[in-house]
């Protein structure tokens, strides 16, 4: 059976189209890992991009149609290139020049745009020839452009970070359209007028491609560690994030997430103990905990040194940040195996949590960590879940519940801040339970620190704020609180500044300290501010965003 010219166009279309909306999502995503922000470089790398293409459609009507193979699988060759290595050259632009760095960035960005649209009026104007009648050459090719840019969705969605880093994936996109323009070249080489210096082209940059994608991880390696003033030690791109650890000269190890700081082994003990204890201290009763965040491990290690724990549920939305807690030997050395005990259980993020929290199969148990008998060992249960969908799948209320989420940088974050969320929490929070949440700092972003806790008391709780310095960090915040009918923001305070002893040992944190994280400098929490976050008007974004650039 002979292959008709339409059929190798529409297949060309096919790949084309997948290539061109997972090329979109590649540089939308290295813009946001490398700017933050994430919503927003999404939305304007995209917008751009599609600007360019326009301007490309537009464009192409000035090449004759003499030699348009040419042309065509010559603008494919060059796409596959730019698009192959613009992840990996912005990801060196901005740890070598970062100054040039947008402008480096939206060269590609234009440059990718302007061939992508080059590419369905061109096919287009080629199936001409074969289908004479516009509506029908539009309408197969369109559709062969929108099935490929599905498939292109999917695949980078759900298959490629399976398999490849972000950086590889780019390679491998970039492979693909060369294989597009291989058998454009194969079938349509009769017509092909420069045939010697497109094969010296295609297979030279196949070359390259493939060259690199073996060699991906050492030179994004390489790229990476402009980014950072310490060894990198681990890089590793999950679904959710992209997590960074770094040695220094000191042997402090550093964690990064989207290149924020989480947390330094210097200092992380100051943040996870005024995380824990004021809470603890408040709290009458402490058999079930819940930690919202906290994959690290570190604030489960504060919370497991109380006999009085007999449950702890904790949930993180990416399970290669619990792995990583659970296995690698940075994470055990500081969280104490604090995820890795006997009686540590696993619910996957397609499995609900059980209305019977009982009904939780437990791993047998082979030593006691936290105690001597079974029934003094607390009984841990990872979720791998987003939080909100977890306070509203979650069985039973919960004692203390700490909330350790990251800053709210993004859009996504920020409705985890949000008075929907809160209310969320409240539900499964005990009448007499204590919740604790971080809360970014009270100096560098105080509208966003003030808007936090306005957010909870608008979901009818009762919270007081206090803060200390964190050397890696600065002047940090967190507020903790109840439910309005049991706790006002005098019983809070009394009870935490009457506190005369810690049930458990510390490295820091002293009686003294908490009286002393409870009180702010004059006039530190004054504003005219009034607006919550909710989940519509990411106003905690808005709040974050200025108080970070402008410190205030």
């Amino acid at each position: 059976m002979t292959i008709s010219a339409s059929f190798i166009l529409y297949l060309a279309t096919f790949i084309m189209g997948g290539c061109g909306l997972a090329y979109e999502y590649t540089l939308s995503r290295v813009a946001a890992d490398l700017l933050g922000n994430s919503a927003r470089q999404w939305a304007l790398v995209i917008g751009a991009m599609m600007f360019c293409m326009g301007i490309g459609a537009d464009l192409q009507k000035r090449l004759k149609d003499k030699g348009l193979i040419d042309k065509f699988i010559g603008a494919e060759i060059l796409l596959g290139l730019l698009g192959g290595c613009g992840p990996l050259a912005l990801l060196f632009t901005y740890g070598m020049a970062p100054n040039y760095y947008i402008l480096v960035q939206y060269a590609f960005i234009s440059s990718i745009g302007l061939l992508l649209g080059f590419e369905l009026p061109l096919i287009a104007r080629l199936n001409s020839v074969h289908i004479s009648r516009l509506e029908v050459n539009l309408g197969k090719v369109l559709k062969m452009d929108y099935v490929g840019a599905l498939a292109g969705a999917l695949i980078w969605v759900f298959l490629l970070p399976l398999f490849f880093t972000l950086i590889e994936t780019a390679f491998i996109l970039g492979l693909l359209n060369l294989a597009a323009a291989t058998i454009l070249l194969l079938y349509f080489r009769s017509q092909v007028t420069f045939n010697g210096r497109l094969w010296t082209a295609l297979l030279t940059t196949i070359l390259i491609l493939t060259t690199a994608l073996f060699q991906a991880r050492n030179w994004t390696s390489s790229a990476e560690q402009y980014l950072y003033r310490d060894r990198v030690i681990l890089s590793q791109t999950t679904r959710f994030q992209h997590i960074v650890l770094t040695r220094s000269k000191a042997n402090e190890i550093s964690c990064y997430i989207n290149g924020s700081l989480q947390f330094n082994s210097a200092d992380e003990y100051i943040y996870h103990e005024n995380l824990v204890h004021p809470a603890f201290a408040l709290a009458k009763s402490q058999r079930r905990v819940l930690i919202l965040g906290g994959g690290d491990g570190l604030a489960a290690r504060e919370v497991l040194k109380y006999p009085t724990v007999k449950e702890l549920v904790l949930c993180d939305l990416d399970p290669k940040m619990t792995d990583l807690a659970r296995n690698h030997l940075n994470f055990i050395e500081l969280n104490r195996d604090s995820l890795n005990d006997a009686r540590v259980s696993i619910l996957k993020n397609n499995i609900l949590v059980p209305q019977d929290q009982d009904e939780i199969i437990r791993i047998p148990d082979q030593h006691q960590r936290f105690g001597s008998r079974p029934d003094e060992v607390a009984r841990v249960t990872l979720v791998h879940l987003d939080a909100a969908a977890l306070l509203e799948k979650l069985a039973g209320k919960f004692d203390i519940i700490v909330v350790d989420f990251p800053d709210p940088n993004n859009e996504e974050l920020a409705k985890l801040y949000s008075r929907t969320f809160y209310r969320r929490l409240a539900d499964r929070l005990a009448v007499d339970g204590i919740f604790v949440q971080q809360a970014t700092s009270p100096y560098h972003a105080k509208e966003a620190f003030l808007c936090i806790g306005r957010s909870m008391t608008a979901a009818e709780l009762t919270v007081i704020p206090y803060h200390d310095n964190i050397p890696s960090f600065g002047e940090w915040g967190w507020w903790i609180g109840g439910h309005q009918e049991r706790w006002s923001e005098k019983d809070l305070k009394n009870r935490l500044k009457q506190t005369t002893t810690l049930t458990v040992p510390t490295r820091y944190l002293t009686p003294e300290l908490i009286h002393a994280t409870l009180d702010f400098g004059k006039n530190q929490l004054n504003t005219n501010e009034r607006e919550i976050n909710t989940l519509v008007n990411h106003k905690i974004f808005t709040y974050y965003l200025k108080g970070w650039q402008t410190g205030y």
